[in-house]
């Protein structure tokens, strides 16, 4: 008899304990298949909101229902062995109240079996984030840029860029600390900040469009594959997949339209 040996999952107290030593690796996926290769090099695994602008077409995360997260919650679950699956709340699933906060965060944990759900805002949700760690929902937090804030802070702009807001930005991040938040995803900030938060907060930073000195570090998947049509200009690309996608199709298309296409080989032999 063989026996297979177990992968044990990253968990969310696993990250936490990560603070201050080896970086954090994750990046966002939303498919099972692009979750079972990343699972091999990350630590986490976001299937963020923004999904809706990546795969779904939106102009911004507002629109995602919670349905939708959770039906790529599932697929990138099932998708990955190792890493942490945290999953996105969308906007309007838990500002209103930590009662309703607690109904959807469950519902998003029981039906997609992930390991924690992500929200967005500082001190106004510190409340929130308490009431749901007491009842057993790990949170990571997620300050500075707000995407899903997107109609009041009237566009996507790093913040911090002004000395004088690094106070309110700097107690956002300790706030969501205290209340007990495992991490914290600082994004589009500036780096002085980002760096300064890090070093002031007992809790892992996790960057995008921040400080290298950060406790790790996300990227949108799609945008660093070189993949996205508008890709923000602190990403890096490490691929480039929409160029060989693009080139791939239109070899395809040629190939049809030249009646050059092969068949597959032996599927219409014909026996007598």
């Amino acid at each position: 008899m063989s026996i297979q040996k177990q992968v044990r999952r990253v968990t969310a107290p696993d990250i936490a304990d990560r603070k201050g030593r080896e970086p954090i690796v994750s990046l966002t996926s939303y498919h099972a298949h692009t979750a079972a290769i990343a699972d091999k090099y990350c630590d986490f695994l976001l299937v963020g909101d923004s999904l809706g602008m990546v795969m779904h077409g939106y102009e911004s995360t507002v629109p995602v229902p919670l349905e939708l997260m959770i039906m790529h919650g599932k697929a990138v679950v099932r998708g990955s062995q190792r890493a942490l699956v945290v999953v996105d709340m969308p906007f309007g699933t838990y500002e209103e109240s930590p009662s309703v906060a607690f109904r959807n965060a469950a519902r998003v944990m029981k039906e997609t079996d992930c390991g924690a759900v992500k929200l967005e805002g500082g001190r106004r949700m510190a409340e929130t984030i308490d009431y749901l760690v007491q009842r057993g929902i790990p949170v990571m937090a997620h300050i500075g840029l707000t995407p899903q804030s997107i109609n009041t802070l009237g566009g996507f702009k790093t913040q911090g860029r002004q000395r004088e807001q690094w106070a309110a930005i700097e107690t956002d991040a300790r706030a969501v600390a205290d209340a007990g938040a495992f991490s914290v995803v600082l994004e589009a900030m500036a780096e002085p900040l980002a760096a300064q938060i890090t070093g002031a907060v007992p809790i892992p930073t996790i960057g995008i469009g921040a400080s290298a000195a950060c406790d790790g570090q996300i990227l949108v998947m799609e945008d660093m594959l070189g993949l996205s049509p508008r890709v923000p200009k602190f990403v890096k690309e490490f691929g480039k997949v929409g160029r060989a996608i693009d080139r791939a199709i239109k070899m395809y298309a040629d190939d049809v339209r030249t009646r050059s296409f092969p068949a597959p080989e032996n599927t219409y032999d014909v026996k007598d």
